[in-house]
């Protein structure tokens, strides 16, 4: 398998607007993460993806882009982005900025310039259709629900909007648009940008002629006519051969319903494409048949079964992100976790069960810390277009209960990744010294910064252990991926090998007290434990071993 600095390269991801506010208006900005940037590099992170900074109207925090190549007010100026990757280069650090190509602003000029006539230059860099019998073009629902077409009086016809009404779809049919987005890549590379992660980059070829959902429903789920589309792979090349291969860069694109097969192809070993996808099927098992807030507990086979394929199917075929949270996913340790009583073992097991598999792990901000999931009392406290949406259509709209609505948002809600990173305890967490524009998670006092700094067996500091440990074993980048105890209800283990090489990885999802009997046929001479979220003696026979209420082990064997 061939070396690359990315596949040994451990990303932190930044959500700006809730990182650190340096000015004291109660949003995050890019002078605040320059100034955490030494408490970035003490975790021992290589790589810095910041969700988008780009000038927006801020419609979907900052994925609805205006001006590709200036900054957000609220953010900070041109001059502080310089500053920051500046200083994040002088640490030995790389930037990953978010590209969002699938859509654009309303108020971006080339769609000012589109809705003014069928006759304008740019009209044909978004999708425009006319009506059917009086209604949108076809069924197809957004991914924030309702109809994915606006109508546009100004010239009688509809536009396409996946997401928010105020991001229309850019048309990728187009070759003078796949110029402008390629020359603007190019922009941002030659300033010193290190890598794009893709906003849903598999949405940009729609199928032919835009067919409506089949069911004959009002507005329906189309996904099959524009995830995966017939031209994103021939896109994805020319993207590649104009911008992305002229670079050492790191490329992750964002891909919902893709499967393994799909991923082979955008993450392929030849790189003509991507260098790895996010995938969603194990951020899916707790959604029932309802979709995202139908939630269901989720089981650990299910689990099992689905990382296993990802890792086993990708096997000298393409490369795997790992993730368990971001910004659109609820906090992992109260997820998957236990965020009461073991919140830091189970924190420590689930980074354990995570950074030991094959593929490039990405850290959310304050993942270092077990943040956990909040439960704001009234859905006025929530921010997320997301959660509104929802919550007027099947509340105010639907008269579906308000408590077990509010339920599904308290374990599934986006806004639960986005509350500012308590940093400290004095107020507000010491992320702002005004309002923040998401209130603070109440647990702030006992959960911060602060307090994991000066404690050395804390979640950041096993983190710090666990980055350490990949710089220092090739094994734990590349050695392959073996499930082992399939059946066992409790406990998730697998091998890596690498060479003569074994790692012997063991997680304790559960509560209680979990016996791990060692398969036949692992052999060895030699054994040495690497890291364990309890304390432990290092020489133990480790053919049954009782683990602890979340306890996770690795063990090298040689």
């Amino acid at each position: 398998m061939e070396k690359k600095w990315w596949k040994e390269s451990v990303v932190y991801q930044i959500y700006p607007r809730s990182f650190i506010d340096s000015n004291g208006d109660g949003i995050g900005d890019i002078k605040g993460i320059t100034s955490k940037l030494d408490y970035l590099k003490e975790l021992g992170i290589d790589v810095i993806w910041l969700s988008p900074v780009y000038k927006s109207p801020n419609d979907d925090n900052g994925y609805d882009i205006s001006d590709y190549q200036n900054i957000m007010d609220e953010f900070g100026t041109m001059e502080d982005m310089d500053e920051l990757l500046e200083e994040m280069h002088a640490r030995g650090m790389k930037l990953m900025m978010d590209l969002v190509v699938n859509h654009s602003s309303d108020e971006h000029e080339w769609f000012v310039e589109s809705r003014k006539s069928k006759d304008s230059p740019y009209r044909d860099y978004y999708i425009w259709r006319p009506g059917k019998d009086d209604k949108e073009p076809n069924n197809w629902t957004s991914f924030f629900s309702g109809s994915a077409w606006q109508y546009d009086e100004a010239t009688d016809e509809y536009f396409l909007h996946l997401f928010s009404k105020k991001q229309p779809d850019l048309n990728w049919e187009n070759p003078t648009l796949r110029k402008e987005i390629y020359d603007m890549m190019t922009w941002w590379l030659d300033k010193g940008v290190d890598g794009f992660r893709m906003d849903v980059i598999n949405l940009i070829s729609k199928a032919d002629g835009l067919p409506s959902a089949p069911g004959g429903k009002k507005y329906d789920w189309g996904g099959e006519f524009f995830m995966n589309g017939p031209r994103v792979h021939e896109y994805l090349q020319e993207m590649n051969r104009e911008v992305l291969s002229k670079y050492d860069m790191i490329t992750v694109g964002e891909c919902p319903g893709a499967s393994t097969e799909d991923a082979a192809k955008y993450a392929n070993q030849e790189d003509t494409e991507l260098n790895m996808i996010f995938t969603f099927e194990h951020m899916d098992l707790d959604s029932g048949p309802g979709g995202k807030w139908d939630v269901k507990p989720w089981k650990l086979a299910d689990l099992k079964e689905v990382m296993t394929k990802w890792q086993k199917d990708l096997e000298g075929k393409g490369w795997n992100s790992l993730y368990l949270n971001n910004h659109d996913q609820p906090r992992m340790v109260s997820r998957l976790g236990n965020d009461k009583e073991y919140r830091v073992e189970s924190a420590k097991m689930l980074a354990t069960f995570l950074h030991m598999m094959q593929g490039t792990p990405y850290i959310y901000q304050g993942e270092e810390l077990g943040m956990t999931n909040v439960r704001f009392e009234s859905i006025e406290e929530y921010n997320d277009i997301e959660i509104q949406n929802m919550y007027r259509e099947k509340v105010i709209e639907g008269n579906e209960d308000h408590n077990k609505v509010m339920e599904a948002i308290y374990v599934k809600g986006r806004d639960n990744a986005r509350t500012p990173i308590q940093w400290n305890d004095s107020e507000n967490a010491g992320f702002t010294t005004g309002t923040p524009w998401l209130k603070v998670n109440p647990n702030y006092k006992e959960i911060n910064a602060k307090k994991a700094l000066e404690d050395k067996d804390s979640i950041f500091f096993y983190y710090q252990q666990l980055i350490k440990l990949r710089k220092e074993y090739d094994i734990i980048v590349y050695g392959t991926y073996d499930l082992i105890l399939e059946e066992d209800e409790k406990i998730y283990a697998y091998t890596r090998t690498f060479g003569e090489e074994k790692l012997l990885v063991m997680c304790n999802f559960t509560k209680e007290e979990a016996e791990f009997e060692l398969p036949e046929g692992i052999h060895f001479e030699s054994i040495q434990l690497l890291i364990n979220n309890y304390h432990v003696q290092s020489s133990v026979d480790i053919s049954s071993i009782t683990l602890k209420p979340y306890e996770s082990r690795v063990y090298l064997l040689k």
